[in-house]
């Protein structure tokens, strides 16, 4: 017997959230879009100037709006998205731009009292001061300048209270309404927003994991040793907790200050070249990298000009066989071979249900001639990335997790550079590692370990092979063998079949009623009104309501 399954307390509470800031805003659009706002009277708006500010609103503000007003939870998603122009409209892509900078600090929070709480009374003497303004705000958590007693200054990045709880009712809520979207709705299920949400639930959880943090900086920092072109910041992990991180203090200027950069000598362009060469090092060398690389996170120190990434939160972890296939992805765009492409884009993909092989080599060709057809000066990454992405969208075909930040993070990175230097060409970055693994690919000892493990491979296959027949003819034998036959369209072709049967029973029903009232009426069986037998009028009155209902959902659905 099926158990109904109420809503907790945190969903209930979310759940209302939800519903009132949609309606706040809902509301609004109704207006403006209805055209109800031309006759409110003047007199009513100005006494109510937040109904009148409201209607100013676009539909596309209103939605960073809501997302803002909603929480961190639902801030971290609208970052996220910011970067998905294959999905989302122009418009909507520029206002949840505005979601990286627009974060209210917490009111009335105790900072004294928070690391006291994390980190015991003891650790707190090991601060002589911890300014309780936030040097920067996030959606998870707030940073906060503090000065040590050995007279070294950190940096407190302290968790948001109570965002653990927050970010779980909201993923439940955001979950219940995916699955919904999914289930009754084919334009929605065409984005997979369950699968959007899991994703989501990945990064925000990995975030929010502070100690999976300070072991990714200690992995970066291991990765650069010995490059001098970079500064980590150091950590503190006695002085940290699951909640608080403790780090140097950098005393740097943020790569999009341009200004800054030029009154301390340094060359701007420099810095683009520096910059992006790094982050395609951490990709292309190391396979792990810094996911969300935006100009935040990235500083130079203005006396020895080196380039520090900040906020090892969103880490991006490539496992040797995908970096392989990405080398090779890349060098099968280079040489334009559409079929290597398609077939490398199925090996990396989750699922991959291609509805149309043509259109999708068509799509592709289309986007690897448009780059060797343009001058390498005009080449911009980040659009030629965006078109791709919205090729995989179209074709159905949905890449792992990594892959999508990776996306992004490039995408970012060559607007950082483009901000620092106009003329600045991404590609010119990427020579270097396309002939190293052009190089590496036709190396002898690449070859020699690659045959070596086809051979491998091989031996495995003819070594079990004979089990694998044995077992295939013993379950003939024995009856046991199943084949799994999948009908493609038959679910649909049962559903329009039973709509089918159904409008034919219910035409049998009228014809009986009808009939049946007929001969009710020719006979004059009584109780009789006005001379008209009753039972006779009541079946045909059905017998029309249910004719007027068959005829509705016909024109209904087509």
């Amino acid at each position: 017997m099926a158990i109904l399954k109420l809503p907790s307390q945190k969903e209930i509470t979310r759940y209302a959230t939800l519903f009132n800031v949609l309606v706040k805003y809902g509301f609004n659009d109704v207006l403006v879009n209805s055209g109800f706002s031309k006759v409110i009277p003047k007199k009513y708006l100005e006494n109510h100037p937040d109904t009148k500010q409201n209607l100013s609103f676009s539909k596309f503000e209103r939605i960073r709006m809501v997302l803002e007003e909603l929480g961190p939870t639902y801030i971290k998603l609208g970052q996220i998205f910011s970067t998905r122009e294959d999905m989302l409209p122009l418009e909507l892509i520029i206002e949840l731009e505005k979601l990286q900078d627009h974060v209210p600090k917490l009111e009335n929070f105790d900072v004294y009292k928070t690391v006291e709480e994390e980190l015991g009374l003891d650790k707190l003497k090991y601060f002589v001061s911890i300014h309780t303004e936030p040097l920067a705000t996030a959606s998870l958590a707030q940073v906060h300048r503090a000065q040590l007693i050995n007279g070294e200054e950190v940096v407190l990045k302290i968790q948001r209270p109570n965002i653990k709880e927050i970010i779980e009712s909201d993923l439940l809520v955001m979950k219940q309404l995916a699955h919904h979207l999914e289930k009754y709705s084919s334009q929605a299920e065409a984005f997979q927003p369950m699968r959007i949400i899991e994703s989501f639930e990945r990064s925000i959880k990995e975030e929010l994991q502070f100690a999976r943090e300070l072991e990714n900086t200690e992995r970066f920092t291991k990765n650069f040793k010995g490059t001098e072109a970079i500064h980590i910041p150091a950590i503190y992990r006695e002085l940290s907790s699951d909640k608080i991180i403790c780090m140097e203090f950098i005393d740097g200027i943020k790569v999009s200050e341009i200004a800054k950069l030029k009154a301390s000598n340094i060359d701007p362009r420099a810095v683009a070249k520096i910059g992006v060469d790094l982050y395609l090092e951490q990709i292309l060398d190391h396979g792990f990298f810094h996911a969300d690389p935006h100009p935040g996170n990235i500083f130079v120190l203005p006396q020895s000009g080196q380039i520090c990434f900040l906020d090892f939160g969103m880490m991006g972890s490539i496992m040797p066989k995908e970096k392989e296939a990405l080398g090779d992805l890349l060098l099968n765009f280079l040489s334009k071979d559409i079929k290597k492409i398609i077939s490398l884009l199925e090996k990396i993909a989750i699922k991959a249900d291609i509805p149309d092989n043509t259109k999708l080599e068509q799509d592709l060709y289309l986007l690897v001639d448009g780059i060797s057809n343009t001058a390498i000066q005009n080449i911009r990454l980040g659009d030629t990335l965006t078109q791709f992405k919205t090729i995989l969208y179209e074709n159905r075909i949905i890449m792992p997790h990594y892959l999508y930040m990776l996306i992004r993070g490039i995408i970012i990175i060559e607007g950082v550079g483009l901000k620092l230097d106009p003329e600045f060409n991404i590609t010119n970055n990427l020579e270097p590692y396309t002939a190293k693994i052009a190089r590496k690919r036709f190396s002898l000892k690449y070859l020699l370990k690659k045959n070596l493990n086809r051979i491998k491979d091989i031996n495995e296959l003819v070594d079990t092979l004979p089990d694998d027949i044995n077992t295939i003819i013993k379950k003939i034998k024995d009856g046991k063998l199943e084949v799994i036959h999948e009908h493609k369209g038959l679910k649909e072709f049962q559903l329009s079949t039973s709509k089918a049967v159904n409008r034919l029973v219910f035409a049998v029903i009228i014809a009986a009623l009808s009939i049946g009232s007929s001969l009710l009426v020719m006979a004059k069986m009584p109780p009789l009104i006005n001379g008209v037998p009753l039972l006779g009028a009541i079946g045909f009155v059905l017998s029309a309501l249910l004719g007027f209902y068959i005829v509705i959902s016909i024109f209904r659905n087509d």
